[in-house]
């Protein structure tokens, strides 16, 4: 069975609660850094995290809004409906609008310098995992610690290419990861998806963009109505090999 422990990382701008999960063995393991959803740290998380334990990594998932306060940041409904994500987004939106670039880079290099200082965490590279908004802080931070980070996957991600000066996609060339992105077929249309794909040719990034057929924005969660459980499948068949080469066959 994983170990699960919360921790509080330091960071410039206070301590970020964290969760942790890891194999329960006494060796050292690859380290992932897992980014989350805009609902935040809760029980689907740590689930996350301790699937990925029992395969082999040590996980952080941090608290992104610790600013505003410890997980939960406000009170969630036990299973988000349709009907109820406006409410809980009216809540979520200022969060995510104040994590600005600098606050990300900034919890970055606090957060990959506690991960790989670990005493349970080996001594290569490390992956970062991001879902919805994570995704974009994901590419963000692998693009700010190339020589760390080997790579990256983000699902259902939020818009990774726009007109805003700070896009992340230009931040592309900065990667040296590799990259899978699993998209919602409602998030995005194939040419949107053809644009994407070849921004990070154009780049020179090792990567996958592909659409998960039938789903919607939030399909890993299972504590929503976004949920799909094929498509959960099929980002595990995804998000595990590629971190197994990239973090494990070297």
């Amino acid at each position: 069975m994983p170990v699960v422990k919360a921790l509080q990382i330091p960071t410039p701008d206070g301590r970020a609660d964290t969760l942790t999960a890891f194999p329960d063995d006494g060796e050292r393991h690859p380290g992932v850094l897992l980014y989350m959803d805009a609902f935040g740290v809760r029980p689907e998380l740590e689930e996350r995290a301790r699937e990925l334990a029992r395969h082999g990594y040590y996980v952080l998932v941090p608290n992104v809004f610790y600013r505003q306060g410890p997980a939960p940041v406000f009170d969630l409904p036990e299973h988000i409906t349709q009907e109820a994500r406006p409410a809980v987004f009216a809540r979520v939106m200022p969060l995510i609008e104040a994590h600005d670039a600098e606050r990300v880079l900034r919890d970055a290099d606090a957060f990959l310098g506690f991960l790989t200082a670990q005493p349970e965490v080996g001594a290569g590279p490390v992956g970062v995992i991001g879902y919805c908004m994570g995704a974009k802080l994901a590419v963000r931070t692998a693009a700010a610690h190339p020589g760390r980070v080997a790579a990256v996957a983000g699902f259902h991600p939020s818009p990774l290419m726009g007109d805003a000066p700070d896009s992340p996609h230009h931040l592309f060339p900065e990667l040296t990861a590799r990259v899978h992105l699993g998209i919602a077929e409602s998030d995005m249309t194939p040419e949107a998806v053809g644009a994407l794909d070849r921004a990070l040719s154009a780049a020179g990034v090792d990567h996958t963009c592909e659409i998960y057929p039938g789903t919607v924005h939030g399909f890993t969660m299972s504590d929503t109505d976004a949920f799909d459980a094929s498509a959960l499948r099929r980002h595990w068949d995804r998000l595990l090999p590629l971190l197994d080469s990239a973090l494990t066959e070297r």
